[in-house]
Order: C-alpha cells, then structure tokens, then sequence
C-alpha cells in the first residue's frame, strides 16, 4: 500500500517538492478536490497537479519551491488553456512578490502555500471556464490516468499495456 500519492511519482524527488504537494493534496481532499500529480496535458507539458473538483472543474498546480525555477518558467502559461484554475504551490519560505508582477497574471492565477502537513490559499484562483467539450476530454483523461495508476499499483505487470488491445 503506498502512504502518498506521490510515493511513486519519480519527479518529486526533492523532498520539498513532495511536501508541497502533500500538503495541497491535504487541502484539497478536505474541500473536495481531488487530484493527480504528473499529468501529462496535449503538446507534451506535464502539470505538476492537476485535479478535479465537485462541480466538475478542472485544477492544476504549478508547483516552485526554488526562485530560479519561478523566475525561468516560461512554460506555465500553456496550463492555462487546460483548466478553470490555475494556482501556484509554493514552499513557505519562497518568496512570493514576484507573483503579484503582470507577466505571472495575478488576476488569473491563485496562491497556495505548503509544507508536508498542510497548506493555505494566499489568493484564490479566479474561475476562468473551459469550454464543455475541452472539459469534458480533460476530466476523460483524468479519470483514465487514475484507473490506470490505479490498476498497475494493485497489479505491476499492466504498467507497459497502453489500452490499444482492444480497441
């Protein structure tokens, strides 16, 4: 049984990294949002989070713990066209003021910070609404990226099978 549901994600190998995303994972499980980490997104980004929450919108967290990685993402804006929230999810002891400058959005994008044990939101994440249809292929994708995670936890040996066998 893995304790976490980043215990198995190789990319959060920095501890930190890891505890933030424990501790928004903490939060949003207690506010009905759940969420997976490393999904890969159309084009070949991978947000760092990306959740659904109870009223069917999609979430996805950018998570920073070091400023030079905040400073030289210049990626992060291609997450916007995948969700209805975008939020930062940064460790505690980054500094976060670059965040209120116009090139990180601060009107489109929210603010949570986390440890290990838990987090805030600093600055809610205002609802910018997909479309239906996108919303619908990106919850589709969601939910077949936590089955099979999913499946392969409880039986290892489907981890290479990529579902064309039966289509």
């Amino acid at each position: 049984m893995i304790d976490s549901p980043l215990a198995a994600v190789p990319s959060f190998s920095s501890c930190a990294a890891g505890d933030v995303a424990r501790g928004i994972c903490r939060l949003f499980a207690r506010n009905d949002i759940w969420c997976i980490p490393e999904m890969m997104l159309p084009g070949g980004r991978r947000a760092d989070l990306m959740g659904v929450d109870a009223k069917g919108h999609i979430v996805i967290v950018e998570i920073k713990v070091a400023r030079a990685d905040l400073m030289g993402d210049a990626k992060w804006p291609d997450y916007l066209d995948f969700c209805d929230r975008f939020f930062w999810g940064l460790s505690p002891e980054l500094d976060r003021t670059c965040l209120e400058g116009e090139n990180f959005l601060p009107g489109r994008c929210g603010v949570i910070v986390a440890d290990g044990y838990d987090a805030e939101i600093l600055r809610p994440a205002p609802l910018q609404k997909l479309a239906p249809a996108r919303r619908r292929a990106q919850v589709e994708r969601l939910a077949r990226a936590a089955m099979r995670r999913r499946q392969v936890e409880i039986d290892s040996a489907c981890a290479p099978w990529g579902g064309n066998e039966l289509a």
